[in-house]
Formats: structure tokens, sequence, C-alpha cells
């Protein structure tokens, strides 16, 4: 790989561009999405499949869900941004157009949880992790189209969860409600997860989600909003004493995780300092950048494996990790740690991403039959999310770190 000459100046570090690198990234960004639009629209019932397997054959009977249907729908808009694509616009259109119609709840306001393939309503609960995906896809379109309607629908959203979902005298966002956004008992994100009030993936991707409403629509109330998230991460989710997340909390911000989770550390290194950026408040920039910086290098210090790859999670209970390596971990960590070299200029954290990307690109990236693999061909498959297209994976997490990568080493 040939490192281009020319550098670009970045919170004070001379940022060297990396021309082939920055191509590579662009060009699996276009395979992802090409991938996308041969194998997952659904032709006869309106919008995307709820699931396509591994052999890029589609389910025709699986539920659709809000998470899926919202990333695909951020991935197109800002795909169709990034590269100018007039095919990713309509494919956002698409996305759009099904979210509106089917998703929506006009009653009650919010979106619903899954249909069925027919866009039936099956699971109508309000889960905040998915209002929030929402509101970064309808950002994501208003950005690229100008569409009042779809800042009016994302800034509506955002009311509801700044309505109904602070915790008014512990601070944070509670997990999930109703379709009338009354309480629930079972507030879980999936069956993996631990029943508690309050977890850090929420918080998260509520996190993102109001940073790029705050980027194409920068209102005091969302910038308030914004630094409340923030500031939640600073007093309550970031363990100081490790550098580490904490992922499921009670009411009183106690911790009940049961380890750790390098992927959703090294995420919210690089997403925190997106945050920052977008609220422009130097305080915080200035005080939160080195903790950034430390929670990557605590992911690089610890779960980094032989062929460059990230470890999945550590169980504190067995004392074992979880050594498969998924698909979005690595992404995540990809963008993460080309984020840390370019707060830092540590070039440790450069050839940490580029030996990360040679294990994508050897082992995660199906090159036969496209897109990525849930699991890398190290280790053995999931039957149960055995899926290149599905309820909990979309084209979000890859395509972004294309995006990002690219944009990061692109000069």
């Amino acid at each position: 790989m040939s490192q281009a000459v020319d550098t670009q100046k970045v919170a004070g570090v001379a940022l060297a561009t990396d021309e082939s690198l920055t191509k590579t990234f662009t060009g699996q960004l276009h395979a992802i999405a090409r991938w996308w639009l041969d194998y997952a629209q659904d032709q006869g019932r309106g919008g995307f499949y709820g699931e396509v397997g591994d052999d890029n054959v589609a389910r025709a009977d699986a539920e659709k869900g809000i998470v899926l249907n919202t990333r695909i729908l951020w991935f197109f808009s800002e795909a169709a941004v990034f590269t100018g694509s007039d095919e990713y616009r309509v494919a956002a259109d698409r996305a759009y157009q099904y979210l509106c119609e089917y998703f929506f709840d006009r009653e009650q306001g919010g979106f619903y949880w899954s249909l069925s393939p027919a866009g039936e309503i099956e699971q109508s609960k309000k889960q905040v992790y998915a209002q929030a995906f929402a509101i970064y896809a309808l950002a994501a379109y208003y950005e690229l189209t100008a569409n009042a309607d779809a800042l009016t629908l994302a800034m509506d959203t955002f009311a509801l969860i700044e309505a109904n979902c602070i915790d008014r005298d512990a601070e944070g966002y509670y997990e999930a409600y109703t379709r009338e956004w009354g309480k629930i008992e079972d507030v879980r994100l999936s069956e993996k997860d631990l029943n508690y009030p309050k977890t850090m993936n929420t918080h998260l991707h509520v996190l993102e989600a109001y940073t790029k409403l705050h980027q194409v629509n920068p209102d005091k109330s969302v910038a308030a909003a914004l630094g409340y998230g923030i500031d939640l991460f600073d007093k309550y989710m970031i363990d100081y004493d490790n550098y580490h997340l904490k992922m499921f909390l009670d009411d009183n911000w106690q911790d009940h995780s049961p380890g750790l989770t390098y992927g959703h550390d090294i995420e919210c290194s690089w997403l925190l300092y997106k945050a920052l950026v977008s609220l422009g408040d130097q305080e915080r920039l200035a005080r939160l950048t080195p903790v950034i910086i430390e929670l990557a290098k605590t992911c690089q210090r610890e779960a980094i494996r032989e062929r460059g790859d990230v470890v999945d999670a550590y169980d504190r209970a067995s004392d074992c990790y979880h050594s498969a390596r998924i698909w979005w971990v690595q992404a995540e960590a990809l963008v993460g740690f080309l984020t840390a070299y370019k707060l830092s200029g540590d070039e440790s954290f450069l050839s940490t991403a580029k030996n990360l990307w040679s294990f994508i690109d050897t082992y995660q990236i199906d090159h036969d039959r496209g897109e990525w693999r849930w699991h890398s061909t190290l280790d053995a498959p999931d039957g149960s999310r055995d899926y290149k297209a599905g309820f909990w994976k979309g084209p979000y997490h890859n395509g972004r770190a294309m995006i990002e990568a690219a944009k990061l080493l692109g000069g």
C-alpha cells in the first residue's frame, strides 16, 4: 500500500492520506450497495425483504423490522450524498416511502417494532433504540433530499423521546414503551439482552441520532439534548477505572453488566467524538478527547487477536472471551482505530486498522456472493442468524465504516 505524501491537519495532528486504501474503501462501499440493490428489494410487496440468507436467497415470509428498514434508509441516504449516485437516491426514496406508509404510527406517533411481510403490524411496542434509528435515518434522508416532511417527522420523533422517555429523577433514557407510550415490563432489545431499564446501547444510538439531527438542524433543543447525552456517558456509562463501558444499568445507574463488549467500547469512542464535533462545545471536546483515545487504546490492548481481528466480548462469570468474529465489531473497530489515529497521531492505531482491514478482506467479506458474512469464515455459523440481511443485519455498520474510513484517510 502506497501512502501519499500530502497531509491534512486534523485536531493538531498531521494525518497522512492513503489514496490506495481510500479507493479500496470506496469500492467496497459500492459493492455493499450493489448487493442490497440486487438481492434485498422486495419488488412484490414494497420496501425491502425482512431476511436474505447467506446464499443470497430472500425469505419472503420473514417479518420486517424497524431497525433493518431505518438502517437501509440511513445507508442509501448517506451513500448517495457521499458518492452522488442517483441509483442510491432512488433506493433511499423507496426506503423512506415504505417507512412512512407502513412503520409510522399515525395515531400515537413513533414507529412500530415489526411488521408482517405484507406490511401489517406484528409488534407495536416503541423501543427507544428503534425511535433513535428512525431519527438517524430521517435526518440523513433530509440532508440528501431537503424533504421538509422528513425533517418534521424526525423532529416530531425527537420530541416524543424527550417528552416520554427521560428519567426526570435520576437522568437518562428508559428503554421501551407500549404503543401508547405507557410502561412495559419486558424492555429488552433482544433475547440476548438483560431486562434492565437503562442500557448503554440505547443511549449510544440516541446519541448518534441526535448528532446527525443536530448536523442538519442545529436547533437549540437538539443541541441541549445532544449535550445532555454526551454528559450521560461521561457521568454514568464510561468506567474510568478500566476504560470500558457499563452496559446494563438500573434506575440509579448501578452497573449489572455480565462482562465487557469490545465492539461497543470502540464504537462508542468514535461516535462520542462525532457528537462532540457536531455540538461544537470546545470545553467538552478538549476534556473528553483523551478519554476517546483511551477507550480505543484499551480495545487495542485487550481485544486484538493474532490475525488483527477484534474479539467480540468477555464474560466475567465464565472468565471466557466470546471469540467469534462478528461483522459489525470489525467494522466499528476499523473506524474507531482510524479516528484514534486522527486524534492522536499514534501510528500504532493506523497499523492496527490496516491489519484489521486485511482480516476483514480475507475472512469477513464474501467476495464470491457479495456482502459481509455475519461470522468470519474462521467461526462456526449461528443457524439462527446465518443471513446477509435480516432483523439485526443491514448495510449500516459495514457501509458506514467504508464511508467513514474513506473520509478519514481520503484527505
